[in-house]
C-alpha cells in the first residue's frame, strides 16, 4: 500500500492512500457474495441469486458504497500501522464518499485522502529566567481572634430580655409578612400586593444590618415584647430573586420574643469545649499556625498560578481537536460527579439544549488546562524531572490509609495519578527555582485587572454569570 503523509494544521498528519487493484477488486466481490447470501429476492432463494439479477435489483451505486465503508476503514487502519503514525482519536475522511464512488473502479487502483490527529509538538520559546509578579497573602492575628469570637458565639446562652426595648446583638422571635410598598400616585385605599415567600412565624434573627434586608433589622430595633410595628424596608440592587431587586416593601412585623446572648468566658476551659488542648495558650498557638500556613499555601498557590500563566506566553502548541474535546468531556464529566454528590440530579441539569452550551463554554479552559500539562511535560523531559517509585509509594500509601473506608480504589490508577501529580509538583518547584518573582500585596494584582478591564470595556454591561441568572426562591435574608 502507497502512503504520502502530509503535516496538516491543528496537529493532524493528512495521508494520501493508494488502494491496490487486487484490494479493489476481491473487496467489491466479497461484498456481492455477502450479499447474495443475505438478500430476499422474490423467486430466488437465499444464496442463490444470479449475479446479473443481484446487481439489477441492488443496483452497482449500493454495492459500491458497502465496497467503500470497508476500504475506507481497513485501508485508513492499515496505513496508520504501516507508517507507524501515533494517532490519537478517530481518523477523517478527508475524501468526498460521492467522489469516491464515481471514481471506484474494481479491479483498478483507488485513492483515499484522510487526516489524523496526532500528539501536538511543544515549542518552549522560554521557560528559565521568567519575570512575573505574584499576590503575598500574609498572617492576620485578628483571624485568631476571630476564630475564637465564632467559637463564642456558638457556645452563647440565650437569656429572656425583660424591661428594654429591642437593640444590635439581641436574638428576636417575630412574626411577619411583606408586601410590595405602593408607588407613587398609587389608589391609597387599593390592597397592598403580598410578596411571595416574604411570611415567616416564630422566625428568629439575629438583629445585625447584614442579616436582613436594609431597613427591617433597623426598623425592629426599639421594639418591645408584643408590640407590632409596620417597617419600611427596600431589597438592593441586584438581588438573588431579579424580581425583588430594588424594589420597596412594607412588613408587618409582631415581635414575640426578645433574647440576648451570654458569652461564656476566653480562658482554659473554654479551650477545653472547643478543642483538645488544655490551655488557652496552646489553642492560641495552634489557631497561629494554622492561619499562617495557610497564608503561606496560598501565597505558593498564586506563585504558581502567576508561573503557570507567564509561562504559557512562552508556549507555541497547535492543539488538535481530538484532545480538546477529551478535555472539555473529562471537565464536563468532574462537574456532575461533584453536583451529584451534592445530591442534585444531574439529568435535569445536563439536558440536550443545554450540554452544547456547555461544552462551549469549558472550552477556553480546557485548552488551556491542556497547554499548562504539556507545557510542564516537555519542562521535564527537557530538565529530566523524574519521580521515584519510593516516592509514589509513600503518598500512595499516605492516600490509602487517609481513604481506607472507601470501596473498591483502583490502586493501578491511583498510583498513575499519584506519579502524574508528584512530577507535575517537582517541575512547577524547578521552574520556579529557575525564575525570579516579585510579591506584591494581595488583592493589587487583582484590582489592577479590573481597572485594566473598565478601561478597555468603558460603558459595556457586565455579563451575568450562571449563577446570577439562577432560579432562586424569594429569600428576604441576606445571611
Amino acid at each position: 500500500m502507497k502512503v504520502t503523509q502530509e503535516k496538516l494544521p491543528a496537529s493532524q498528519i493528512g495521508l494520501e492512500i493508494e488502494i491496490t487493484p487486487e484490494i479493489t477488486k476481491q473487496t467489491y466481490e466479497q461484498v456481492i457474495k455477502n450479499l447474495a447470501s443475505t438478500a430476499n429476492i422474490p423467486g430466488f432463494r437465499k444464496g442463490k441469486v444470479p449475479r446479473p439479477i443481484l446487481l439489477q435489483r441492488l443496483g452497482t451505486t449500493r454495492i459500491k458504497a458497502a465496497a467503500l465503508e470497508e476500504l475506507i476503514q481497513d485501508g485508513i487502519e492499515q496505513a496508520v500501522k504501516q507508517e507507524a503514525i501515533p494517532a490519537i482519536g478517530q481518523p477523517q475522511l478527508r475524501s468526498s464518499f460521492e467522489d469516491l464512488i464515481q471514481n471506484y473502479e474494481p479491479g483498478k487502483p483507488l485513492t483515499i485522502s484522510a487526516a489524523v490527529d496526532v500528539e501536538p509538538e511543544v515549542n518552549l520559546v522560554q521557560y528559565t529566567d521568567l519575570l512575573f509578579q505574584a499576590e503575598e497573602v500574609k498572617y492576620n492575628p485578628e483571624q485568631v481572634e476571630s476564630s475564637l469570637d465564632k467559637e463564642r458565639q456558638e457556645l452563647a446562652t440565650l437569656i429572656p430580655v425583660e424591661g428594654r426595648a429591642a437593640q444590635i446583638g439581641d436574638i428576636a422571635v417575630v412574626d411577619f409578612k411583606g408586601s410590595f410598598a405602593k408607588a407613587e400616585g398609587e389608589d391609597e385605599t387599593a390592597e397592598l400586593e403580598p410578596i411571595p415567600g416574604a411570611e415567616a412565624t416564630d422566625f428568629k434573627v439575629e438583629l445585625q444590618e447584614d442579616k436582613f434586608i436594609p431597613g427591617f433589622i433597623s426598623g425592629i430595633v426599639g421594639m418591645n415584647p408584643e408590640e407590632t410595628k409596620e417597617i419600611a424596608a427596600q431589597f438592593p440592587d441586584p438581588y438573588a430573586n431579579e424580581d425583588l431587586a430594588g424594589k420597596a416593601a412594607n412588613f408587618t412585623v409582631t415581635l414575640k420574643e426578645l433574647k440576648e446572648k451570654e458569652l461564656p468566658e476566653i480562658n482554659d476551659d473554654f479551650a477545653q469545649e472547643i478543642s483538645d488542648f488544655e490551655t488557652l495558650e496552646e489553642l492560641r498557638a495552634s489557631l497561629v499556625e494554622r492561619y499562617q500556613k495557610e497564608a503561606d499555601d496560598k501565597t505558593k498557590t498564586n506563585k504558581q498560578e502567576a508561573l503557570l500563566t507567564e509561562l504559557l506566553k512562552h508556549v507555541e502548541v497547535d492543539l488538535p481537536l481530538t484532545l480538546v474535546e477529551q478535555e472539555v468531556d473529562a471537565m464536563l464529566t468532574q462537574t456532575a460527579m461533584r453536583l451529584s454528590q451534592q445530591g442534585l440530579d444531574v439529568r435535569k441539569l445536563f439536558t440536550q439544549d443545554i450540554i452544547p452550551q456547555l461544552r462551549e463554554r469549558s472550552r477556553t479552559e480546557a485548552i488551556e488546562r491542556i497547554k499548562r500539562s504539556l507545557s510542564l511535560r516537555e519542562v521535564g523531559k527537557r530538565e529530566s524531572i523524574e519521580v521515584t517509585p519510593e516516592e509514589i509509594a509513600a503518598r500512595v500509601k499516605e492516600l490509602l490509609e487517609q481513604y481506607s473506608e472507601e470501596q473498591d480504589v483502583d490502586e493501578d490508577r491511583l498510583r498513575s495519578i499519584v506519579e502524574n501529580e508528584l512530577l507535575t509538583e517537582k517541575t512547577i518547584d524547578w521552574l520556579l527555582e529557575h525564575s525570579s518573582v516579585e510579591l506584591v500585596p494581595e488583592g493589587s494584582l487583582s484590582l489592577a485587572e479590573e481597572e485594566e478591564a473598565a478601561e478597555s470595556d468603558g460603558e459595556a454591561d457586565v455579563p451575568q454569570t450562571e449563577e446570577d441568572n439562577s432560579e432562586v426562591s424569594t429569600e428576604v435574608t441576606e445571611g
